[in-house]
């Protein structure tokens, strides 16, 4: 219980707790659009530098087994997304696979608040996880449009490969890894006043943005169905459990695995319904969009975090 209270009180979830109650009761919060972009980019740009810099500290021998645990996770969580799609949800292949890409893929913005969550806890962990970020955020897109290829044409296929790999979010990231990388930490200091100083106040911004966005798509919950809430509860607690498992295995330290619990069971709202949208026109996006942004963030975002905590804390 504790856990999940110290979770709970860190401004970040506040702020989007706050943000997410104000919206259901009418309230306006939303930030000018403008500012999500910058937001956002400051974000993947920042983590990307941190686990740069902790990439270049790094040897080959710390990141096999992790690599490895992270590429079976990327096949395994759409698997586990496609199967509670057909099975509990009763969703046609396109959907179900629609539902499988956004739960094979990561949310960055749920990573980020379990690595504010650690460290309010001082809680360490292996700095090449974002790294690891970048690789999942890939194959499990792939492998759920592989579920559905029957349903996609080739030239969509191919342009939805494009979005995710070459899309901003990821290209974001990996620009902050190879820049923290190449420079390295002592060289990089003077820009600490920028991306670690400011990190924590400008996710609590990002936050009430995403705490309003995920408002809006609370109030789908009745039109898709209750089968849908299963989908999004039961997913992400069964594909972070995988998560810890497979973290432990590899290796890694208590925060590793909370961490690789955490991006096991996050489900993309950026990458996927870009890549969805592009080689399945035909799926929902009331489906898919609610089930990720509606159901999973918020439920990651207040319980799910602190039970990957607990759960990497038992296993380590």
């Amino acid at each position: 219980m504790s856990t999940v209270l110290d979770n709970l009180l860190t401004a970040p979830v506040i702020a989007f707790v706050v943000a997410l109650v104000a919206t259901l009761v009418r309230f306006d919060l939303r930030l000018p659009e403008s500012l999500y972009p910058i937001l956002s980019t400051y974000l993947l740009l920042a983590i990307g530098i941190k686990g740069g810099k902790s990439l270049a500290a790094a040897s080959m021998s710390d990141l096999g087994k992790p690599l490895i645990a992270a590429v079976i996770i990327g096949v395994i969580t759409p698997l586990v997304g496609f199967a509670f799609s057909k099975f509990i949800g009763r969703l046609d292949v396109v959907n179900a696979a629609a539902i499988a890409a956004h739960y094979g893929s990561v949310s960055a913005v749920t990573f980020t608040v379990a690595l504010a969550s650690l460290e309010s806890r001082n809680i360490d962990f292996e700095g090449f996880m974002a790294g690891l970020l970048a690789v999942l955020e890939v194959i499990g897109i792939v492998v759920a449009l592989f579920l559905a290829r029957g349903s996609t044409d080739g030239e969509g296929w191919k342009s939805a490969l494009s979005e995710v790999v070459r899309g901003r979010s990821i290209a974001l990231l990996v620009a902050g890894i190879a820049i923290g990388a190449i420079v390295g930490e002592e060289r990089l200091a003077p820009t600490d006043t920028l991306f670690v100083g400011l990190f924590s106040g400008v996710l609590v911004l990002f936050l009430i943005e995403m705490g309003v966005v995920a408002a809006e798509r609370l109030r789908d919950i009745g039109a898709v169905g209750w089968r849908i809430v299963i989908i999004g509860v039961g997913v992400p607690l069964v594909n972070g459990t995988i998560g810890a498992l497979l973290g432990a295995a590899a290796g890694l330290s208590t925060g590793g695995i909370a961490i690789m619990a955490t991006l096991a069971g996050s489900a993309s709202y950026i990458a996927a319904p870009a890549a969805v949208r592009l080689a399945l026109p035909k799926a929902s996006p009331g489906l898919y969009v609610t089930t990720s942004l509606g159901i999973t963030f918020p439920l990651n975002l207040t319980l799910g975090i602190p039970f990957y905590i607990a759960l990497a804390q038992a296993l380590s």
